[in-house]
């Protein structure tokens, strides 16, 4: 196939992995799908996906005119682009949901600018499971025209439904967050099962505990956050010292019990910090205040309502 040969509604689909076959049968059930993967048997198992067929040429995918990326990590993304780009028509939209960095998105589209071609970011917030249910969740970045042109697109990966978080890399910067938040709470999670098992008590309790509005997985975000360092009303409330204090009990309780915390040990530093800079008798939250000062930016935000409006 060559240049400016175009698969008309056809969506091109790069990376058949154990993201990218769910992400061909999501397109499939809407579009028309060009699957490539370096792997024959990868190819072998899209095929059996009907209005999938595949192709053992990575320059197939330039005739069609939005490209999917589901790729293990950003240097092969970008060896990918690399290779088809010169193959690439004017207005070809290039669609990358490989986790990567919001930089590497960016470089993307200088890559593929000489060749009129688009790049959005769709990052994906779900699992390969929620990809198969057609219940996965998209964050989108980008500039808005591109990102209505691939809407079908999108519509049809994002079954929980997509929202656009802004500029070009936006969406990738959302999905680290979010990644690097649920990498560090698992940590924290498994030393408090951990302390709760030495202490004798029953996991299932701590489990319910913590999943309560009032419990301390949950609380920190919608009060703490989401009320409090967002309105940057650090007045009343619960002490930074006595949340210190409390801190300094989980430190102890764990040590007699031989039990190793790395995560719980490192955030007591943070309120040791806080304390040494005056916040003690300000409401917790107020540990927000020492990243401002280390950022130069305020935290502050308007949280989202129900009548917000989304971009999707």
């Amino acid at each position: 196939m060559t240049k400016n040969q175009r698969t008309g509604t056809r969506v091109g689909l790069c990376g058949l992995g154990q993201m990218g076959l769910p992400v061909a049968a999501r397109l499939a059930t809407a579009h028309d799908v060009l699957g490539y993967d370096i792997t024959a048997d990868r190819r072998t198992m899209a095929h059996q996906i009907e209005r999938v067929t595949t192709t053992d040429r990575l320059a197939d995918l330039a005739g069609c005119d939005t490209i999917v990326l589901s790729l293990p990590n950003p240097a092969i993304s970008r060896t990918v682009l690399a290779d088809l780009a010169p193959q690439l028509n004017t207005g070809t939209l290039v669609v990358e949901t490989s986790t990567v960095l919001p930089s590497d998105v960016r470089e993307w589209a200088q890559l593929l600018a000489p060749t009129g071609a688009r790049v959005i970011d769709a990052a994906i917030l779900s699992g390969v499971a929620q990809m198969s249910g057609g219940t996965a969740t998209l964050l989108v970045g980008g500039d808005r025209a591109d990102i209505e042109a691939a809407g079908p697109v999108l519509d049809a990966l994002g079954g929980a439904g997509w929202s656009r978080f802004g500029d070009l890399g936006a969406g990738m910067a959302a999905k680290v967050v979010n990644n690097g938040v649920a990498h560090a709470v698992m940590v924290v999670l498994t030393e408090a099962f951990a302390m709760s098992r030495a202490e004798g008590l029953d996991l299932a309790d701590i489990a319910a505990m913590l999943e309560r509005p009032d419990g301390g997985l949950i609380r920190p975000l919608t009060h703490r956050v989401m009320e409090r360092m967002a309105a940057a009303d650090y007045d009343g409330g619960m002490p930074l010292e006595a949340a210190r204090k409390d801190s300094t009990l989980a430190l102890a309780m764990a040590q007699r019990s031989g039990t190793p915390l790395f995560a719980m040990q490192a955030a007591q530093s943070v309120y040791d910090l806080a304390m040494a800079a005056g916040f003690g008798r300000d409401d917790y939250a107020a540990v927000a205040r020492l990243w401002e000062d280390w950022g130069g930016a305020s935290l502050g935000f308007r949280p989202q309502t129900a009548d917000d409006g989304a971009d999707s």
